[in-house]
Formats: C-alpha cells, structure tokens, sequence
C-alpha cells in the first residue's frame, strides 16, 4: 500500500474524471494507493475542502494557512486550535516561508510562528513548505522549540546538508515528482542517504507531476511514480519503499492502520 501524503484533492484538474473526485480517489486504489493527506492553504475555503472529503475515510486533512497567500484571512492561534479539534484534521499546515514568491518575511515569520504555536498546543504535527528560504526556516523552527511536536518538510527541493538539521529537527523528508526530474541530482542524492525511517512520498496534486507525466496535470494515483523511482535510486523493492513510507505516515499523524479516518 502507498500513501499520498500531500495532496490538494479540492484542486485537482478533474477533467479527466468527468469532474468527479471519486473517479480521482478509483484511480488512485487502482495503483495501490489508499491513504491521502488533503492539505489546506487558506481558511476561507476550508470547510469547502472538509466538505468535499467527507464521504471518503481514507482522506485524512490539515488545517493552516500557506506563507504565500498574503491576501487571504491572517491565522490566530485560537482559530487554528479550534478548526484542528475535527476529527479528519492530522496536521497543521501548510506553513513556513516561501521567500520566492513573497518577500513580506516579517509577515511570513509572525504566522510561521502561529502555526508552531498552534501545533505544540494541539500536539499535532507540522506540515513544512519552504522556498529560497530554508536557513530561516530551520533557524525559526529551532528558536519557537518545534521538535516538541515534530512534522514534515514537505516537497523536499534541498540538499543533504538541509535534510540533516530537519530530521534533528524531528522532521521527516517527504518527496514530490521533483525527484524524478533529470536536474535534481542534490534531491537525489537525499533520497538515497535518507534513513528509511524518515521518508515520506507525496505527489503535492495538482502540481508537480512526475516523470513521465511531468507537465501534465498532476494525481494521487501518480505518488506510485515517485516511489518506484527512490526504490531504484535505493537498490529497493517499490514494496520496501511503499511500507517503510506507510508506515513513517501512520506514525507521524499518530493514525492506525485500522483507523476509520484515514
């Protein structure tokens, strides 16, 4: 079994499906892909996207604001706190800083701050995007005490160096589609170091998509892609890679695997 463990099931390209997220989810079972992280990026359209999972158990969610949506309705502590009480929600985030698409990083730093503070009172577990920005990242996370609560760096776009203050962070690694590009040679050299126990795959849906799909429209389904492809990166079996990264996904979101919501 494989896990998406960052997606954004409410803004999928669906037209390949007749517009239907369940044809998006079939697609997904079909390539042994049967859990997913659907993860937020504003509050406004929030209880849209809770509503939008809902019928389907394996989608588990997130709630936060991403660092480059300026313009949407500003995170509170409080706020955060109470939307995390829903029993899909896993995570906080996404968070972090994205110094190439914003330069606002006093405005970026203050709600970074917000989600650390959010998720060490909610005990859940942070979910990381950073851009051209990750010293800062690293160094915010290490002064607001975030290994209490631990995450992922998501998308994972750095180097060894940056992989190895993240996971003494108690942070995973998670990897997108951007692994299988041919220029990613520093992601690739992370993906074969990485300890087993600190990896996770994802497809960041719709964006990024893999090789061979690489500027289509991404998909779940397609996290199976980026899997096979550490495995021959590792000298592993696409099974190894598929339960160490399961298995690193229920820990991390302290979910079982008999658990009814995701």
């Amino acid at each position: 079994m494989l896990v998406d463990s960052h997606c954004h099931l409410d803004r999928l390209d669906l037209k390949p499906f007749n517009g239907q997220l369940a044809e998006v989810l079939a697609a997904a079972h079909a390539a042994g892909v049967n859990r997913f992280l659907c993860v937020a990026v504003d509050l406004e359209r929030w209880p849209a996207m809770i509503r939008q999972v809902e019928p389907w158990p394996e989608v588990a969610v997130s709630v936060g604001v991403h660092p480059s949506a300026a313009k949407r309705r500003p995170p509170s502590v409080a706020e955060l706190v109470e939307l995390a009480r829903h029993p899909r929600v896993v995570a906080i985030g996404e968070t972090g800083l994205d110094y190439f698409h914003g330069k606002d990083k006093e405005r970026q730093a203050e709600w970074f701050r917000i989600h650390i503070a959010a998720a060490r009172e909610t005990g859940k577990p942070l979910i990381i995007h950073t851009r051209e920005a990750s010293e800062d990242t690293l160094d915010l996370l290490a002064r607001e005490q975030a290994a209490a609560v631990g995450g992922v760096f998501h998308c994972f776009s750095e180097d060894w160096r940056v992989a190895e203050r993240a996971m003494a962070l108690n942070f995973a690694i998670s990897f997108s589609g951007i692994v299988t590009f041919p220029n990613a040679r520093p992601i690739q050299e992370v993906a074969r170091r990485i300890p087993a126990e600190c990896m996770l795959v994802e497809t960041d849906a719709p964006y990024l998509a893999p090789v061979p799909w690489r500027g289509k429209s991404n998909q779940p389904a397609w996290v199976r892609y980026v899997a096979d492809y550490i495995a021959r990166l590792r000298g592993e079996s696409l099974e190894q890679v598929a339960a160490a990264t399961t298995a690193n996904y229920l820990r991390l979101f302290k979910l079982q695997p008999s658990d009814s919501h995701a």
